[in-house]
C-alpha cells in the first residue's frame, strides 16, 4: 500500500498567530509503507494555544521516530491505543502544569491517524476531524462539542448546529479537561480513497460536497494537485469570511 500526502496551514484573515500545528510522516517498514498524520488546533480563546498544539505534535513525532519505527515487535491495535492514550494523558498533565506555572490557560484539540497493514487507527479529542473520501465524504470522528451533544439528544437539528453560536464550545480538550476521555477508533482502509484531517476553520464555510469534489482520489493523482486543491479550499474559506486559522492534511491511498 502506498500513500501520497499534502498539507496546508494558514493563519487566516483575522488572527496574528497560527495556533494550528500538524505533522505528516511516511516510512517503509517491515509492515510495508506506513503513514501517520496528526493535526491540532490550539484553542483560539486561550493564551498561547500554539504552544499546546506544537508540543502535542512534537510528542507524536518523537513516538513515531523513537519507538514506532524502532520497535522489534508486531504492532497491535491494543499497543497503539495504549501508547497514544499515554501520550495524550501525559500531555494533558504537562500542559495544565505549564499553564499553572505561567498563570495562563492553554489547550488544544487533536486528531491523529496511523495507516498500517490496510487498517487505520485514530485518536481524537475535540472538534478537529478525520474524513474518509470514497464515493462520498464520510466523517469518521465525532465532534466533542456542546452542539454535537445536543444534536444526539434531539435538542437541536444538524442544520441548526451549523450556525449555532455555541458550535465552538468543546466538551474536552488537552490541557484543560480534568478527566480526559479520548476517542479511539479503527477501521479498514478504503482502497483508492483519500483521507482528510482538518481543523474546524477549514470546514466552517465549505460544504461536504465541496470537500468531496476537491479531495476525492480522481482529482488528486499527484502531490502537486493535492496541494493545489487544498490551497483552493483555504482561499474559499478566507473569501467567505472564515476568521479562524485554517489547516488540513490530505492523504491519498494507493495500491
Amino acid at each position: 500500500m502506498n500513500f501520497i500526502g499534502a498539507a496546508v496551514t494558514d493563519v487566516g484573515i483575522s488572527k496574528k498567530i497560527n495556533q494550528d500545528s500538524l505533522t505528516l510522516k511516511m516510512a517503509y517498514t517491515s509492515c510495508g509503507m506506513v503513514c501517520m498524520a496528526v493535526i491540532c488546533d490550539g484553542l483560539g480563546g486561550l493564551s498561547r494555544g500554539e504552544v499546546a498544539s506544537g508540543n502535542v505534535i512534537m510528542a507524536f513525532d518523537r513516538w513515531f521516530k523513537e519507538k514506532f519505527l524502532k520497535a522489534d515487535f508486531e504492532w497491535t491495535k491494543e499497543q497503539i491505543q495504549q501508547d497514544w492514550e499515554e501520550i495524550v494523558f501525559s500531555m494533558n498533565t504537562k500542559i495544565k502544569e505549564h499553564g499553572m506555572r505561567q498563570g495562563i490557560e492553554l489547550g488544544t484539540t487533536i486528531t491523529a491517524v496511523l495507516f498500517i497493514r490496510r487498517k487505520y487507527y485514530v485518536i481524537h479529542v475535540g472538534d478537529t476531524r478525520l474524513y474518509e473520501i470514497g464515493t462520498a465524504c464520510r466523517t469518521i470522528t465525532k465532534d466533542q462539542t456542546l452542539v454535537e451533544q445536543e444534536v444526539e439528544r434531539g435538542i437541536i437539528t444538524e442544520e441548526e448546529a451549523l450556525t449555532d453560536s455555541r458550535r465552538n464550545v468543546l466538551l474536552q480538550c488537552i490541557g484543560v479537561t480534568e478527566e480526559l476521555v479520548p476517542s479511539f477508533l479503527s477501521g479498514d482502509i478504503l482502497a483508492n480513497a483519500a483521507y482528510l484531517l482538518c481543523t474546524d476553520g477549514f470546514r466552517h464555510t465549505v460544504t461536504p460536497e465541496e470537500i468531496y469534489q476537491s479531495c476525492r482520489a480522481a482529482e488528486n493523482t499527484s502531490q502537486e494537485m493535492m496541494n493545489k486543491h487544498l490551497q483552493e479550499l483555504v482561499e474559499i474559506n478566507k473569501q467567505r469570511g472564515e476568521r479562524d486559522n485554517i489547516s488540513a492534511i490530505l492523504i491519498q491511498i494507493g495500491n
